[in-house]
């Protein structure tokens, strides 16, 4: 476990995430309640098309303000027995829907618009208020895609970005309405349906794009090439790591998660192996922003390419077959360690015996050799090593 995990540092800075999401969005739920009730009304009253559409594209804010907070209070939960990944992926199938329903909303408002505008009917020329009541929108939208977007980036809160460009589109949208209803005042009616169209357009380009981000997390699309990259070059920074293959990653919600193959020296200790491969794993996870795990696996070769050692027996079995080769090797009884080297589709043997083993009717080499002659005619075993003590 990194050390950001068990200093606590890393809980203590998801508490303060949560809290700052949090605040963030309750401003925005109340922000865009008075501003839904206040375009919607005042269009309707002032008759505004566009400013009703705008009104529309507020209220799906309004509703994707309360999915965000159910986001961030159940995607900040532990990982459990049915999530062992955690729920950070709660946020990115909320910003997908989030996407979805302004695509929906966008297509809607732009449909109507357009229906309007193909047919004969006299465009009905908005009120004077209905100019004010968008150029303040305007204003607290602009406000609060700033104040979002500063805690987004703080906290590296994508859905946070989500909802902050909303507020962004709203204010660009309203740009475009107030340009639409001042237009209509000027004797230009049509150009309040125009205005609508726009705003239309640009929810559903906004919408498509949240929406697309949010499906290649869920299908897990890997980290981009730069960080791949510092992830290569971490890794080749250990004492102990000879190359890398077989590098994977994948975003889960603002976190990410990688795999990884390491090659070490094929003669370390189990323990060696493993004290590099925590190694490459805290240098990640401390040097890759994105990171906050990574499973590392130890090879002693590049088994991309080589021979498979996956069908070669393991010790149980293979110390029955070494029992019957050794058998008319009377030193054999006397082997006190054996170690196995699985390398290139062979496993290679290491014997340790005492020295006493030698005796004066065969040398340290001869034995060896008898050692070596007897697993000879078996294609899974290698060379045999013989060391004595």
């Amino acid at each position: 476990m990194s050390a950001a995990h068990e200093d606590g540092h890393f809980d203590a800075s998801n508490d303060a995430r949560y809290e700052a999401s949090r605040r963030v969005t309750l401003v925005s739920v109340v922000w865009n309640l008075i501003l839904t009730v206040a375009q919607i009304i005042f269009g309707f009253v002032g008759h505004s098309q566009a400013l009703v559409a705008d009104g529309l594209h507020t209220l799906s804010d309004f509703v994707t303000d309360f999915m965000v907070l159910f986001a961030l209070k159940h995607g900040r939960k532990d990982a459990d027995q049915e999530h062992p990944y955690g729920h950070a992926r709660i946020e990115t199938a909320v910003t997908m829907i989030l996407g979805i329903m302004l695509v929906v909303v966008g297509a809607g408002i732009a449909i109507s618009a357009g229906i309007r505008l193909s047919s004969a009917q006299t465009f009905v020329v908005p009120s004077a208020m209905t100019l004010w009541i968008a150029v303040i929108t305007l204003g607290a939208k602009e406000g609060l895609y700033r104040y979002t977007m500063v805690v987004a980036d703080r906290f590296d809160s994508n859905m946070l970005r989500a909802n902050a460009w909303h507020h962004r589109s709203d204010a660009l949208s309203s740009l475009i309405v107030a340009a639409g209803i001042g237009g209509s005042l000027l004797g230009f009616g049509y150009l309040d349906s125009v205005a609508a169209l726009i705003v239309a357009l640009m929810v559903v380009k906004v919408g498509g794009e949240l929406a697309w981000q949010s499906l290649r997390e869920l299908i897990d699309t890997g980290l981009d090439v730069e960080d791949l990259e510092s992830i290569r070059r971490v890794i080749l920074s250990i004492s102990g790591v000879k190359a890398l293959h077989l590098l994977r990653t994948r975003r889960v919600g603002e976190q990410a998660l990688a795999d990884v193959h390491i090659i070490v020296d094929d003669h370390v200790s189990v323990s060696e192996g493993h004290q590099i491969s925590e190694m490459v794993r805290a240098a990640l996870v401390r040097d890759i922003a994105p990171l906050s795990d990574v499973m590392v696996h130890i090879d002693t070769e590049e088994d991309v390419n080589v021979p498979s050692c996956a069908g070669l027996p393991l010790r149980d079995e293979l110390q029955k077959r070494l029992d019957n080769y050794f058998r008319d090797i009377p030193e054999a009884r006397l082997i006190e360690h054996m170690r196995l080297h699985y390398l290139n589709g062979r496993i290679d043997i290491e014997l340790l015996l005492p020295q006493d083993a030698i005796s004066p009717s065969t040398t340290a080499r001869k034995l060896a050799e008898q050692f070596a002659a007897a697993v000879r005619n078996d294609r899974d075993l290698g060379k045999v090593d013989v060391h004595f003590h």
